[in-house]
């Protein structure tokens, strides 16, 4: 391979900010792995977030980059996996793709595909495109590629802040996770948070029914497990926080040790994962969490804390809460599913063609 950009290539990166910056670039913001394509000609490399290469992960994509990108580029996107409903993307569906077992790959590869939705273009031909500005680097790659489909999609666009902020208010019914603000003057800078990005950020009130202590100090907590009851009344496990100063983590260490039960009485029981309600443990068998302790002290599910949240992936929080604030004058019962927004369900085809 021998193209003006060689990999590896940190991407380029975005700050969160609070609302969506006028006098931009907007996009949709994909959640997915992100991914940085080389092709020169047969040749292809994905590199990831952290620059690994995830090319054997995801030979469709590669067919499609063969079929659908130019014979020498290099582009910045995001690989997503839809659901099998095709309305929205399914996250977990994709972090099973990362498998050591080529078989399982590639049945993987049939039963729930992936593609590609291409953003940014750094190599054409000979010419690194890095150092040009993002609009005309977008121009550019509007006139490359076709960005139809069926493996390769073009990231949809606008300078509309109103356009912006209905993208942000109806896509997250499609599973994005909110609206990427880029300068059209901004050149290709890896790993640096150039742009912005504008997330949902909203609160629930959790029942906090388990810890688990902080990996430098056994007297200090690393992370409170949070619950929400279904309909049926089942305690289910939605996710941690665990955003404490040490000082703070101790103070709760000690704060909790009162609420310690045994973990016979409590709802997260190995029964009761294995009758399926979701508990702390549910991962502890995949790939990603091999080398993890997942044990956790139970705690008597009394105590509620109210988290900030950007969105739900299923039945869980899709990344680590933010702690707000103790809520003593909620039940633990109270601590449903029933108080979440639900967003509008939006169809991810319909995002794929800019709505």
């Amino acid at each position: 391979m021998r193209l003006p950009v060689m990999p590896p290539v940190l991407p380029m990166l975005a700050k969160s900010v609070p609302q969506i910056p006028a006098g931009q670039r907007y996009e949709p913001k994909w959640d997915g792995f992100r991914a940085i394509v080389f092709r020169d000609g047969a040749e292809v490399e994905i590199g990831s977030r952290n620059t690994k290469p995830i090319t054997r992960y995801f030979p469709e994509v590669v067919d499609a980059v063969r079929a659908e990108l130019p014979e020498r580029c290099v582009v910045d996107g995001e690989i997503i996996v839809a659901g099998t409903d095709s309305t929205g993307l399914d996250f977990e569906a994709l972090l099973q793709r990362i498998h050591p077992a080529d078989s399982r790959v590639r049945m993987l590869a049939r039963d729930t595909p992936a593609v590609l939705v291409v953003f940014d273009l750094l190599a054409l031909d000979d010419e690194d495109l890095t150092g040009r500005p993002y609009g005309e680097r977008r121009a550019l790659l509007e006139q490359a590629v076709r960005g139809g489909g069926p493996g390769v999609y073009l990231t949809p666009v606008t300078d509309d802040l109103a356009v912006a902020q209905q993208w942000f208010e109806v896509f997250e019914g499609a599973g994005l996770d909110g609206v990427v603000a880029k300068d059209p003057a901004l050149a290709y800078q890896p790993d640096k948070r150039v742009m912005a990005k504008i997330k949902h950020e909203r609160t629930a009130d959790c029942v906090v029914a388990g810890y688990r202590v902080h990996k430098s100090a056994d007297d200090a907590i690393g992370s409170l497990l949070l619950g929400l009851h279904d309909q049926a009344g089942t305690l289910v496990s939605v996710g941690v926080t665990s955003s404490f100063p040490m000082a703070r983590r101790k103070e709760l260490f000690a704060e909790l040790q009162p609420l310690v039960t045994d973990a016979g009485d409590h709802p997260w029981t190995a029964q009761a994962q294995a009758s399926g309600t979701r508990t702390p443990r549910e991962a502890e068998t995949s790939r990603w969490n091999r080398s993890k302790d997942l044990s956790f002290t139970p705690l008597r599910p009394e105590r509620v804390a109210e988290v900030r949240y950007d969105h739900m992936e299923g039945v869980r929080f899709r990344h680590t809460t933010q702690f707000v604030r103790w809520r003593p004058d909620r039940d633990p019962a109270s601590c449903t599913y029933a108080q979440l927004e639900v967003p509008v369900r939006f169809h991810l085809a319909d995002v794929l063609s800019g709505g």
